[in-house]
């Protein structure tokens, strides 16, 4: 190795393979669709990699499994702003960060059971992904659902009229694009534009307002929607 590069830390392909944690012909996919930087090369067969290129990789890993992007748009982006592509995983990382936080606690299923909701109902919304116990009980989340479900039955919503725990598929289907989308646009629109911390403050301070707005919407729609039918 030269003293220029033992200076600098400079990495062969194995070594750059196992700081990464990503094997050698990855590497040599993302050096040829131009999203590393070029090696420095010392002879036609010897190429050392700068250190930093250890963190271009495990980032495009990330934007690939995390983001689902393609190598297309990732190259786009680093094209654009390398540091956009950061910014963007670090607010999403302290949103799940904090969102984790709180769905930590969990309530036994022993504790639901005052909601009056039936253990096989619980079941069904278990088995179609609507609520998810661990073995530790329900989240804040769960617990919000089931507390949903138990005054919908205390309205009158009950298989004997036929609404079952799959009417509730509808919303999750309906909520999931929107959430999709959502994200997608306050991504855009804050990621690298505020500190991480401060973006995060303003998502959580947008989320109640953000229900009374849907709930006030579909009220309207759902007047709309019967006059319409009239």
């Amino acid at each position: 190795m030269s003293q220029a590069a033992a200076e600098t830390k400079l990495l062969k392909m194995s070594g750059l393979v196992e700081a990464s944690g990503v094997p050698a012909p990855t590497i040599k996919h993302y050096l040829r669709e131009g999203l590393l930087p070029e090696p420095v090369k010392t002879s036609r067969n010897m190429a050392w990699y700068r250190p930093e290129t250890v963190d271009r990789i495990r980032l495009i890993k990330r934007l690939q499994e995390e983001r689902y992007m393609p190598l297309k748009a990732i190259r786009a982006l680093f094209e654009e702003d390398p540091a956009q592509a950061e910014a963007m995983l670090e607010v999403e990382d302290r949103i799940l960060e904090r969102a984790l936080a709180r769905e930590r606690t969990r309530t036994s299923a022993s504790e639901v059971k005052e909601y009056g909701v039936p253990k096989k109902v619980l079941d069904r919304l278990a088995e179609i992904g609507i609520l998810t116990p661990n073995s530790r009980g329900y989240s804040p989340s769960d617990v919000a659902i089931i507390e949903a479900m138990s005054r919908f039955r205390a309205g009158g919503y009950d298989e004997q009229i036929g609404f079952t725990v799959y009417d509730t598929l509808r919303y999750k289907h309906a909520l999931e694009a929107l959430v999709k989308e959502e994200v997608d646009v306050l991504m855009e629109r804050l990621e690298g534009e505020l500190p991480a911390e401060r973006a995060v403050e303003l998502i959580e301070a947008g989320a109640e307002p953000l229900k009374d707005l849907i709930a006030a919407l579909h009220t309207k729609l759902m007047v709309e929607e019967v006059d319409r039918r009239r």
